[in-house]
């Protein structure tokens, strides 16, 4: 039998992120997400769910969403979901969190008066070098155009 644990949210922060880190230094951050839903009844009658889901994220992602999110703030989750148990003052506790694979941030970036993004969001941190090229490869065209970009398919 196939099995198959991915998740998909989108929704806004009920909190600020907290970020801490474990022992061995690696970066952990809870997200508590809220999740709505209009839906009409029967009777016609417009209604709202709000569904609230933990979110863990490990390593730079905890770290950058400590930095860049806040209370309110939009994303979009990808994960799997996790069942945790434990012990709380002699009573058994149990809950289901996402474990997220990616955050992406959904919300627009803060521009300065003169309407420029933040230095930091203008300039890529890192940037990739391209591979150096192989004995008889050349280098694409300045333009970025390439023989198949002639191709009708």
């Amino acid at each position: 039998m196939a099995n198959l644990n991915r998740v998909f949210l989108a929704g806004n922060l009920t909190r600020d992120p907290e970020v801490r880190y474990i022992p061995s230094g690696k970066a952990v951050a809870d997200l508590q997400l809220a999740i709505n839903r209009k839906y009409k009844t029967a009777t016609g009658e417009t209604k709202e769910d709000t569904c609230f889901v933990g979110v863990v994220v490990w390593g730079r992602q905890a770290e950058t969403s400590g930095e860049y999110l806040k209370k309110g703030s939009s994303v979009l989750i990808e994960g799997s979901l996790r069942y945790e148990k434990w012990e709380s003052n002699g009573e058994k506790r149990s809950r289901h969190v996402v474990v997220a694979d990616r955050v992406q941030f959904l919300d627009r970036i803060k521009r300065s008066a003169d309407g420029a993004p933040p230095a930091a969001a203008a300039e890529p941190a890192h940037r990739e070098e391209a591979p150096p090229l192989a004995a008889g490869e050349e280098e694409p065209p300045a333009d970025g155009k390439t023989d198949a970009d002639d191709l009708p398919f």
